[in-house]
């Protein structure tokens, strides 16, 4: 039996090593992430498990319907305060007219990761940037630390660092008015990120982030998905400027003739 036991071992062996995947290296000698990339997931309506909705526009029938999903949030829930988790509740019953999104607000982070847009990685051994689809949404990343952000922003500050082959990057400094989804998920302006991306496949990432903000949550929670690299002929960004489309909903009863 116990031979038996060891054959079987040394059997499943190879498979376990061929799960460990080791990216190619740039010039930096890290993994190379250079690419455009996308969340395949319903993350951006909801970031917990949620079964398919109707919209909140009925004259769009089934167009503006919220898709159900399966969660990214590790233990399934994400840990709110009482009291902010009524202010959640309110979002999501008012979500229409509140949700940042809607107004073609800047994303945040970590909500500009799972949109259902690309986004494209620049990598060098000096530098990283990171560009957004929505809105031209874009991120310096730093190498080396700056210090403490000079200012609160909406996709706040990034400094990355390597721990073996994944990227750690970590961003404080945000504003307070983006959300982290459209079920009305929100944050204070304490929020913290952490963020981990891993090459786990030639055209797969691992994303991970740990959000803290002790204004708003209990405790530190996780999110984690895949991301997947774009690999057809002619892949790029495209031009998305969506301050057009809500200039109406925005400044419209400054018309002379309100539309």
């Amino acid at each position: 039996m116990r031979r038996q036991t060891i054959t079987l071992l040394l059997m499943l062996l190879p498979v376990a090593a061929q799960q460990v995947y080791h990216a190619p290296k740039g010039a930096d000698g890290h993994p190379n992430f250079n690419g455009i990339w996308q969340a395949l997931n319903t993350a951006n309506w909801d970031l917990q498990d949620h079964a398919a909705r109707p919209g909140l526009v009925i004259a769009d029938g089934t167009l503006s319907a919220d898709p159900g999903g399966i969660g990214v949030v590790e233990g399934g829930e994400i840990p709110y305060l009482p009291a902010a988790l009524e202010t959640k509740k309110r979002n999501f019953e008012n979500r229409l007219k509140l949700d940042p999104e809607i107004r073609c607000y800047l994303p945040g982070v970590p909500r500009a990761n799972y949109m259902p847009y690309p986004f494209q990685i620049f990598q060098s051994p000096k530098a990283l940037f990171f560009a957004y689809q929505y809105d031209g949404a874009v991120r310096n990343v730093f190498l080396k630390d700056p210090g403490p952000a000079p200012a609160d922003s909406w996709m706040g500050q990034s400094v990355a660092k390597w721990e073996g082959e994944t990227l750690v990057i970590d961003v404080t400094g945000f504003d307070e008015r983006t959300w982290l989804d459209r079920a009305g998920d929100f944050h204070s302006d304490a929020l913290h990120v952490v963020e981990r991306f891993t090459m786990i496949g030639p055209e797969v990432l691992s994303y991970e982030a740990t959000i803290e903000d002790p204004k708003v949550f209990s405790k530190p929670w996780k999110i984690k998905m895949p991301l997947y690299r774009h690999v057809e002929k002619g892949a790029r960004l495209m031009e998305f400027k969506c301050v057009e489309f809500v200039e109406d909903l925005l400044y419209g009863d400054f018309a002379k003739k309100p539309k």
